[in-house]
């Protein structure tokens, strides 16, 4: 019986140690480690998103964990959303929040893919909390790809060269700011020509 136990410690220290090591791969590629949102940024991205059309598409680009995902799909029934996470343990941890919550595929999916090849062109609403030189690659892609219209919501980075249309700021222990954008819109710098 001890051989067992001690068979069942190090498998599980093994499995810990691949999933940290995964992690940590991931992190260097991404240039940021997963980032779970907390509750008071939750409410605040939900409270800038206000209302949106039934059948409407979300996306998170890049949505880790999926808390902020999952809280999408909870508050936009009648909408559908979809995460898209190139790493895979926060992706694996995203499926069972997913699965936990009991939400059904056809609300919320998460993808394994790169948030920089996703194509936008039928998303209404795009949510996103990713590190400033990820924001700096994502707007040109977001411009060329997303539809006019299409919102942006932005969790503590700016895009360097769009102007927001609002920026909110939560009351947790950070400060964290909230962006929101509208693609098409004329931007200062875009009128430079």
């Amino acid at each position: 019986m001890h051989a067992f136990y001690l068979i069942l410690s190090w498998s599980l220290a093994a499995i810990v140690l691949i999933l940290i090591l995964l992690i940590f791969v991931s992190s260097i590629r991404n240039g940021i480690t997963p980032m779970p949102t907390s509750r008071p940024v939750r409410r605040m991205v939900m409270r800038e998103i206000d209302r949106l059309p039934e059948g409407s598409e979300i996306v998170e680009a890049g949505s880790g964990f999926g808390t902020l995902a999952v809280k999408l799909a909870r508050r936009f029934p009648l909408c559908r959303v979809t995460g898209v996470e190139n790493s895979l343990v926060p992706l694996w941890g995203s499926r069972l929040l997913a699965a936990a919550n009991r939400l059904p595929k056809s609300r919320l999916v998460f993808r394994r893919g790169d948030l920089f090849e996703y194509p936008y062109a039928d998303v209404d609403l795009i949510v996103c909390y990713l590190h400033p030189a990820a924001m700096r690659r994502l707007g040109p892609i977001l411009r060329e790809r997303a539809k006019s219209g299409t919102r942006v919501v932005s969790v503590f980075f700016a895009f360097d060269d769009w102007e927001p249309a609002s920026v909110a700021v939560c009351s947790d222990l950070y400060r964290t700011k909230v962006y929101v954008y509208h693609v098409g819109r004329q931007h200062p710098l875009d009128l430079k020509v």
